[in-house]
C-alpha cells in the first residue's frame, strides 16, 4: 500500500511499547493514535485546544497502554465513558507508518 500524500501526513509521537492500532469496529487496545492525533471533544475541554495530542490521555507502563485519564476522575468517568465511546470499538480510521518511507 503506498503512503498517503506528504500533505495529508501528521506526525504524532508514540510510547514505542505501545500496542499497534487495531483495526476500525475491533476493540479498543490502548494504542492511543487517536488521542495522539486529535482530542476527542471531552479531550477539547480538557485540553483547551482542538488539535494535537489531548492532555487527558496517559501512559500506563503496568499495563503497557494509552489510557483516558477523565476515567480517573469518579465525578467526570459516567461522561467521560459515553463522550471517548468506551467499549465501542476502534473509530479512528488513521493509517500509521511505524516510520516514514525514504
Amino acid at each position: 500500500m503506498a503512503p498517503p500524500p506528504t500533505d495529508e501526513w501528521q506526525v504524532v509521537h508514540v510510547q514505542p511499547r505501545a500496542p499497534a492500532k487495531p483495526a476500525v469496529g475491533a476493540p479498543c487496545n490502548g494504542c492511543g493514535l487517536c488521542c495522539l492525533a486529535e482530542p476527542c471533544p471531552l479531550g477539547v475541554l480538557l485540553s483547551r485546544r482542538r488539535h494535537g495530542a489531548c492532555s487527558a490521555l496517559r501512559w500506563d507502563d503496568g499495563q503497557q497502554r494509552y489510557l483516558c485519564g477523565a476515567l480517573d476522575r469518579p465525578w467526570l468517568a459516567p461522561l467521560a465513558r459515553r463522550w471517548i465511546a468506551a467499549g465501542i470499538g476502534c473509530d479512528a480510521d488513521i493509517t500509521p507508518l511505524r516510520s516514514l518511507p525514504p
